[in-house]
């Protein structure tokens, strides 16, 4: 079958050298060589995301991990910050997962502040929020930095958050920000193929949840712990991810940290270049766009162009390029595009290319 190139939310494209360390002979994970490889990513990925502390790998979807976070973290009552679709989601999660929680819900494309969570947090109901740091249903990125500012204010408050669209295209340092779980899936701005999650916590989280009676048993964090002192997972792993992940971290520490956020920015600026040239305008709050997916209105607020999404989509596909039309009660009153992962000035140029084509013949 042909393939189209994914601009999608996620998963995103995948690089043949990528697939190929994902296709690497298999190891017991039980083995010398499976500790040799966790080993050897750890520092790396300790590296990325600023921390002394160990990094777990889960071989889940990143939602696992947002439900284990919520089983080991949530003892009293969680804010779930709420500001699209995913986020919505994780209150839903937290319910079905039996806890006291409330919403702290915001217009679609605007961001979460900080403001808004101290209010909620003074009332002393809570011991843990959630937080979407870039909500790709909105393609709306919330000033995580001014979040965790409230960490400090409210130290016996779990801070978890969700930067599975951001993390590895932005600076994420997460002991300096001081929060308690980081996490992301690896579909999106690492590019790799969907099925891995890589999360870290806090001493202060290892410590609660020790003492949670019903964390569950696949998301255990103190077994992740236990295990990753080791160089091991709690349960068996999907080692080809952990091949495709050391390949991959190669990759970001070969072309610099710095420089691959700048990539992703210029990449990025480049996609808003694009719309605001054909007359669109973008969804999100000013100041608040997602520097990893564009969401694009298209009728979702007053002013800026309007087009035939499934046939802009159908247009693109037919040219070898796969666009999202919109996610939830906005799905087709906008349009995602996405530049996250090994995106570059070049390939997005060639994108732009058959979407200028495909908007002449609209």
């Amino acid at each position: 079958m042909a393939h189209a190139k994914l601009h999608i939310p996620g998963p995103v494209e995948v690089s043949e050298k990528t697939f190929k360390a994902f296709c690497s002979p298999m190891i017991g994970h039980r083995g010398q060589g499976f500790k040799d490889l966790y080993a050897k990513v750890q520092p790396q990925l300790q590296q990325l995301l600023s921390t002394k502390q160990l990094v777990y790998l889960s071989t889940s979807s990143a939602w696992g991990v947002m439900e284990g976070a919520v089983r080991n973290l949530v003892q009293k009552k969680v804010l779930n910050c709420m500001c699209g679709a995913f986020s919505d989601k994780w209150f839903d999660v937290s319910k079905k997962c039996g806890k006291q929680a409330e919403a702290l819900q915001v217009d679609w494309g605007s961001p979460i502040r900080a403001e808004a969570i101290d209010k909620k947090l003074a009332t002393g109901e809570f011991d843990a929020l959630t937080l979407i740091h870039n909500e790709t249903s909105t393609g709306t990125m919330s000033p995580l930095a001014e979040i965790a500012a409230l960490k400090k204010k409210y130290p016996d408050v779990m801070f978890i958050v969700d930067a599975v669209s951001s993390m590895t295209a932005v600076p994420l340092k997460f002991d300096e920000m001081g929060i308690d779980v980081l996490l992301a899936g690896t579909q999106k701005a690492f590019a790799l193929p969907p099925g891995l999650a890589v999360f870290v916590a806090s001493p202060a989280a290892l410590a609660k949840a020790a003492t949670a009676k019903d964390r569950g048993y696949y998301f255990d964090f103190v077994e992740f712990q236990k295990n990753a002192e080791q160089s091991m997972t709690p349960s068996t792993p999907s080692i080809a991810h952990i091949y495709a992940l050391s390949s991959k971290l190669d990759e970001f520490f070969a072309e610099g940290l710095e420089n691959r956020y700048a990539r992703h920015k210029k990449t990025n600026q480049m996609t808003r270049d694009w719309a605001a040239k054909h007359g669109f305008n973008l969804f999100p709050e000013r100041g608040f766009e997602s520097l990893t997916l564009t969401c694009i209105s298209n009728g979702a607020k007053p002013g800026g162009r309007t087009v035939d999404v499934a046939k802009l989509q159908k247009l693109a596909k037919d040219a070898g390029f796969l666009i999202d039309g919109g996610y939830g009660k906005i799905k087709g009153t906008t349009f995602r595009i996405s530049n996250m992962g090994d995106e570059t000035e070049a390939t997005m140029s060639q994108l732009f290319a058959a979407l200028d084509n495909a908007i002449k013949t609209l």
